[in-house]
């Protein structure tokens, strides 16, 4: 038991999370979470999430066109990609969960029915992987893996302080700055600083927190089915997700329906010759035996089969190590290759050498009975699996008959295809060849290779270095093609303009590299060769085929980058027969794909667009079948399952009537229409999706009721289109891309997708989530941590756009602190409403905070439904409770405090408000604070009143105004704390003065009417491009654009043009000093504070009374005085005796 205590210890699941926040205090969380449970129960019991399409009893099926119906009872259909059932949910997760859970929320409230669906995806190798591996490890070590000796994970001791405590930091609380937790190291003694490897299945699962004793229970495959969808159900409920939980179910045959709909989907996809098959390069996993597609890989998801030509060059003359160490074991009179692959054949005409990397260990292979080729292990075994006539005859077979080392190779001559070099040219050391690219063999072409032309020239200025003649470095290099920017020797060109001095200057060669490459291909012309006075890119693969057919190359392929499978294998490119979707290569469906994109889809950003358009022109022809793993079989071709990403491109459709077909996730249980699951013909799903309309030899084939099937095809017409698609943008190489493509192969227009939007990754605390760091957190221990609310808060907060978001623990935390608060607050002016002022509320401070309600109820609502939830919960809540605190404020200064009225609305609607994210709060304010008769998960978006501009100026005059003067006020504190001069001294009694001007500067009026020309008062929009520069040549740009700029902002707020350009403040000024009057005296301290209204000039003015101009004449005003401009007053602090 030693291996599993060992790893246990090292791997606790708590310590994933083990460098995230620690609460200190969790009364307050505890008492939200108490909430959230019990509302959870009750929205469950009352199954306030699962609704239905109108029923054909209540509107008879084509009573009415689907679209009427749609438009007579509005509805919202929003899917995510499912999760894969091989695990918990984690925060990144519940990010993605977060966008549609939210979406759902805000149709609610709009009035739609509001569908959320969710079903668990179990298709494909992972899972079926991991049990086989969990098989051997239970035949290896025991069912409890008790045989497995501790130095099999054990890798031995690390450094460490001997006198250390052995325990590692203690995470961050509320007083700490968060650190970068990447950079953590335990500080343990030697004897426990041991590293344990991850080299076991069962220890995989012991990190998952499964208990041992049931680890061996998970060698079945279908185990994990029945495990893992309970808990990703129990964590999303616990989250206060909106769900439909009847419509989940499980992928695979283990759900017969749903088997029936994955057959359905393919035979016709292949009836519409979007599936076929035939011979096609793909990602192959020689130790799987199938074809290894994104979602079995655990290495290398996005990466695809690259092309090569592969340049036989063939052995004129070895090197004399080379001949020592080959000479006897290659037959006399063969044929020695060494093959380089380029990417660029139409450059073959410039060769000058071929380099090889000097310490890589090459193979020399023998491909036929007379050929051999020198190359690398791993291109060998490429090349073994792609039918290269006259190379490796045998699948997968490939024999070595010898190796050599690079640096024995160097000096060989070799005759180069195409060279201009007829005699041969040399192989050349190079030490920035990789064995892991290509064949390790490269062509060199300095003429037109940046990199190539700084390594020769590099060779020959040091050959007694480097082992080689200077000679060999040095042959001529010819131009092969004409560029418009680079002349006909593009490489020597760009080295000498970029200051290129060596191969070490790696970055300017990359960007190099680019440019030749670029320019070459798309405006270069050949100089030289079959093809002259040609264009590059029209040659470029008349070039390929001609030395393939000519025996001089051979089609070379090999993956993009490295990728391994589930299993542990590192994949290669085989040329296989296969059943494929033809992506790509079907011109009308890709051109159809890209119509849609540009003209009918709903993408929310640019780039989501641009990646879409990005995809859509690279993907080429998807396996769609394999033979391992878990799913539903290929129905034409029943030895092939369906692979993971083919099958789960359409089941939003399935959505619509899985609650009609089963009530479990896995169809054990048939559903309210009693239909078995081999009634699911084709010929039914093809009326259910409007494919087709019902023929009475349906009814009968199938067994199933007329009404029962209609009610199926009124399900799908309702609920379809998708509204909206959320998934990770990682998901538009592949999955997006297929969701979509398939939709518009599969349905009619009418039903295609309306928007997909593309999220980024979901950091925590500003670091990439690791339990190796310490820094994760699952769904689960998110919210057992935090509470659902407090982490939908901060999930909002998180950001909105397709660049990554962050998860801020602080903000979680504060909001549990806020929302307690708030809860507090509310049920405190519940309680003693009858103390509130009552009476009349249009007073000045009750007309300020009720018009800004209403503007922040509108802004929060175009804010929610433009998906933007972090700007949505800044006004929904943030600004919300700073306006009840500035009206808190401003009434008791005034005396008159708050309008129960008011409070009463204010409550009503924050709960409204914050619905979509918070639910739980709300739902609990609204049922049990404002006593309201029925769930706040059926209300509607509040009706307001449209914003009064002049109450809006006057707001944003008070609130500028008001942190001018604190701002100057604790200005001077902190000059007089430093013991520099101040005008007056804070602390002793003092006076304000504040000077409001009762007229415009005259200077002002040709701006005026500068700006009247170029403000269009239909888009309520300034043409800056004409008038910016027309400002700039009146020459007081100092203090002529701060004027502009504050006019403008006035006009785009929605304010009345005619008061703008007429001088007119949109409120009276003085009548609003005379109403802060009060609270700046209570902000301030002042003895007093008084208002003067200053005349053209600003040498005097009269005293404001009551609000209102006209009382004692005052002369000698400061200086600052004659700065006030209407609606920016100055203010003047004076010490006076107490």
């Amino acid at each position: 038991m030693a291996a599993t205590q060992a790893t246990l210890s090292a791997l606790d699941p708590s310590k994933n999370s083990k460098n995230t926040f620690k609460l200190e205090n969790t009364e307050k969380r505890d008492t939200l979470i108490s909430i959230e449970k019990r509302y959870q129960a009750k929205w469950a019991e009352d199954g306030i999430f699962e609704v239905n399409a109108p029923s054909t009893s209540e509107v008879p099926l084509h009573s009415i066109s689907a679209a009427e119906l749609r438009a007579k009872q509005p509805k919202f259909f929003g899917t995510m990609a499912y999760p894969y059932m091989n695990g918990t949910l984690h925060a990144g997760h519940s990010f993605t969960v977060s966008k549609i859970e939210f979406t759902a929320g805000v149709a609610r409230m709009q009035g739609r029915k509001a569908l959320f669906p969710l079903g668990f995806h179990c298709t494909g190798m992972p899972i079926k992987a991991c049990a086989d591996k969990l098989v051997r490890e239970v035949e290896m070590f025991g069912q409890e893996f008790e045989k497995c000796p501790e130095n099999e994970v054990i890798s031995g001791t690390a450094e460490a302080d001997q006198n250390s405590t052995g325990s590692a930091p203690a995470a961050p609380t509320q007083a700490q700055t968060h650190e970068d937790v990447t950079k953590f190291t335990a500080k343990k003694s030697k004897a426990a600083a041991k590293a344990v490897k991850m080299k076991y299945q069962f220890q995989i699962m012991l990190a998952l927190g499964i208990p041992l004793k049931e680890i061996h229970r998970f060698a079945d495959p279908q185990y994990w089915l029945t495990f893992f969808p309970p808990l990703c159900k129990r964590d999303l409920t616990n989250f206060g997700a909106r769900i439909d939980w009847r419509r989940s179910m499980v992928t695979t045959d283990a759900n017969p329906y749903y088997d029936a709909f994955v057959r359905w989907q393919m035979n016709r996809l292949k009836e519409l010759e979007k599936i076929k098959y035939g011979k096609r390069e793909t990602i192959y996993s020689p130790k799987d035996g199938q074809p290894c597609m994104d979602h079995d890989r655990s290495e290398g998801e996005g990466i695809g089969p690259q092309k090569y030509t592969g340049i036989k060059l063939k052995v004129k003359e070895w090197a004399p190590k080379a001949e020592e160490n080959l000479g006897t074991k290659i037959q006399n009179g063969a044929n020695v290759y060494m093959v380089a692959a380029t990417l660029r054949p139409e450059t073959m005409y410039g060769q000058t050498c071929c380099f090889v990397g000097p310490k890589i260990t090459y193979g020399v292979y023998q491909v036929n009975e007379n050929d051999f080729f020198i190359i690398s292990e791993r291109a060998a075994r490429n090349m073994a699996f792609q039918g290269i006539p006259d190379v490796f005859s045998k699948f997968g077979e490939y024999t070595k008959v010898a190796d050599v080392i690079g640096s024995a190779l160097v000096g060989t001559l070799v005759v180069a295809p195409l060279s201009l070099h007829k005699e041969g040219v040399r192989v050349l050391p190079m030490e920035t060849v990789l064995a892991s690219k290509g064949t390790g063999v490269v062509t060199s072409v300095p003429s037109d290779s940046p990199d190539d032309f700084a390594t020769v020239t590099d060779l020959a200025k040091k050959p007694e270095f480097y082992g080689i003649q200077k000679e060999w470095a040095e042959l001529e290099i010819f131009p092969i093609i004409n560029t418009p920017s680079y002349g006909d020797l593009a490489a020597p060109t760009l080295v000498k303009q970029m200051k290129i001095n060596s191969p070490k200057d790696t970055k300017q060669l990359t960007e190099a590299k680019g440019l030749a490459y670029k320019e070459g291909f798309y405006q270069g012309t050949m100089l030289v060769g079959e093809f002259k006075g040609q264009s590059v890119q029209v040659i470029k693969d008349k070039v390929h085929r001609s030395l393939i057919a000519s025996g001089e190359a051979i089609e070379y392929w090999e993956p993009e980058g490295l990728i391994i499978s589930r299993s542990g294998d590192e994949c290669v490119v085989a040329l296989m027969d296969q059943w494929y979707l033809n992506y790509g290569d079907d011109k009308a469906w890709k051109d159809q794909a890209i119509g849609w994109v540009q003209n009918g889809l709903n993408l929310y950003t640019a780039e989501t667009k641009n990646g879409f358009m990005g995809v859509l022109n690279w993907l080429n022809k998807w396996a769609c079948a394999r033979t391992y793993g878990l799913g539903s079989k290929l129905p034409f071709d029943p030895k092939f399952l369906v692979e993971s990403l083919s099958d789960s491109t359409i089941y939003n459709a399935y959505y619509t009537v899985a609650h009609l077909l089963h009530a479990d996730i896995f169809g054990k249980e048939p559903g309210s229409l009693g239909v078995k699951a081999e009634q699911m013909t084709d010929e039914v799903w093809d009326y259910i999706f409007a494919r087709r309309e019902l023929e009475e030899s349906t009814i009968k084939t199938s067994g199933i009721n007329k009404t029962a099937i209609e009610s199926m095809r009124r399900e799908f017409e309702y609920w379809y289109p998708v509204d909206i698609r959320v998934s990770g943008k990682d998901l538009i190489n592949n999955h997006l891309t297929f969701f979509l493509y398939i939709h518009l192969a599969l349905f009619p227009p009418e039903y295609w997708p309306r928007s997909i939007r593309a999220n980024g990754h979901l950091l925590l605390n500003g670091e990439k989530m690791s339990k190796h760091t310490g820094n994760f957190l699952t769904l689960d221990e998110t919210v057992k941590k935090y509470g659902a609310d407090a982490s939908r808060i901060a999930l909002a907060d998180a950001g909105d756009g397709v660049e990554d978001a962050n998860f801020e623990e602080s903000v979680a935390n504060s909001s549990i602190l806020r929302l307690f608060t708030l809860k507090e607050w509310c049920e405190e002016m519940m309680k003693d409403s009858a103390s509130l002022r009552s009476g009349p509320k249009d007073g000045f401070w009750d007309r300020l905070f009720e018009n800004e309600l209403n503007t922040l109820v509108l802004d929060a609502r175009q804010h929610y439904e433009a998906t933007l939830y972090k700007a949505a919960l800044k006004s929904a809540l943030y600004d919300f409770t700073s306006a009840r605190d500035f009206y808190r404020e401003a009434t008791v200064a005034a005396g008159i405090g708050m309008h129960r009225d008011l409070v009463i609305r204010y409550i009503e609607l924050q709960a409204l408000l914050v619905t979509p994210i918070a639910p739980h709060w709300a739902e609990y304010i609204w049922l049990e604070v404002l006593k309201k008769p029925t769930t706040i998960q059926t209300q509607l978006f509040p009706v307001v009143q449209s914003s009064d501009p002049a109450l809006t100026s006057a707001r944003e005059y008070v609130r500028t105004t008001s942190s001018n003067i604190t701002s100057a006020e604790a200005a001077q504190q902190k000059k007089k704390d430093k013991g520099k001069n101040v005008a007056f001294d804070p602390r002793r009694p003092k006076q304000l003065t504040i000077f409001a001007a009762a007229s415009y500067p005259a200077w002002q009026e040709k701006y005026i009417d500068l700006l009247r020309e170029y403000f269009d008062s239909v888009s309520l929009s300034v043409n800056d491009k004409d008038l910016n520069p027309k400002i700039s040549k009146m020459g007081e740009m100092k203090k002529a654009m701060p004027f502009v700029q504050g006019l403008k902002k006035r006009l785009t707020s929605g304010e009345s043009s005619s008061s703008v350009f007429e001088r007119k403040l949109a409120f009276d000024e003085c009548e609003v000093l005379g109403e802060m009057r009060s609270g700046l005296i209570r902000t301030t301290g002042c003895k007093d504070v008084q208002i003067v209204l200053v005349e053209e000039g600003g040498k005097k003015g009269s005293k404001v009374v009551g609000g209102k101009p006209g009382g004692e004449v005052v002369e000698g005003l400061p200086p600052n005085a004659e700065s006030a401009v209407p609606g920016s007053p100055t203010f003047y602090f004076e010490n006076v005796e107490a």
